[in-house]
């Protein structure tokens, strides 16, 4: 009879187990899995205090992190290339001068995000404050090309989804919502959680419970009520996808 101190495996995911079958495992082969989220959302729905709390929250339970801020006027990509410049030079207004921005950083990847994570080590945990200009998040390709190079970078990413729960003040700006949220889940195919920020600021809660856990029939009712009768179906069709708690909840 043989007996093992310990087994000695290869093993190709992140992070590897302490033990296997009543054994202590020595692990070879296994790379080092980053962490990160991607935090979107519209203009003005409380991204950037969401991730300064984050960061203080993990500074108090001493969990290394830190937060990347994607915003070509922030700090962490002037150095790139600068938003006021852009549209100074070529004559573009914000938005586009902000498109233009990102695709230039979509081109200089791999330089740039080498030498921005030269500066961290491989099991901190980044958060990218991202822009807010909704087609980012939509249809414009820049932020899924920026997570398949985190990938390829060994990052395990993933979505929040940040709305303001002022926004929820009636049906129609609920399916607004609901629906930029699904956009940006079909376009970066990734981990997705959503959240209603801003809620100290909510008069009636209780509102806001209709949507958290949405009726149906209710709000097809409401909804039908407020546009006219050519688009019951259409209304139909997008309240029975919203309020599927299995594609879709805050």
């Amino acid at each position: 009879m043989i007996l093992l101190d310990a087994l000695v495996v290869e093993w190709d995911h992140w992070p590897p187990p302490k033990s296997y079958l009543g054994l202590p495992l020595i692990v070879r082969g296994c790379s080092i899995m980053g962490f990160a989220q991607l935090v979107i959302g519209p203009a003005g729905s409380g991204k950037s205090t969401y991730c300064s709390s984050l960061y203080q929250h993990c500074e108090t339970v001493r969990r290394t992190i830190h937060i990347v801020n994607l915003d070509p006027a922030a700090e962490n990509i002037r150095e790139l290339i600068s938003l006021d410049d852009v549209m100074e030079e070529l004559g573009l207004g914000p938005n586009g001068g902000l498109i233009y921005c990102m695709e230039h950083l979509e081109e200089n990847l791999d330089d740039w995000l080498a030498d921005e994570l030269e500066n961290y080590l491989d099991d901190d945990y980044l958060v990218f404050d991202c822009p807010g200009q909704i087609e980012l998040f939509s249809h414009v390709p820049v932020l899924r090309n920026f997570v398949d190079h985190l990938k390829r970078k060994n990052f395990n990413v993933c979505v929040v989804y940040l709305l303001d729960s002022q926004f929820m003040t009636d049906v129609t700006k609920f399916i607004s919502g609901c629906m930029a949220s699904l956009s940006a889940m079909v376009q970066l195919e990734l981990p997705h959680v959503n959240i209603l920020s801003k809620m100290d600021l909510v008069k009636n809660k209780r509102d806001i419970g209709d949507y958290l856990n949405p009726e149906p029939r209710v709000l097809l009712s409401e909804l039908n009520e407020r546009m006219a009768p050519q688009f019951e179906k259409l209304n139909k069709a997008l309240m029975e996808l919203v309020s599927c708690k299995a594609i879709h909840t805050f």
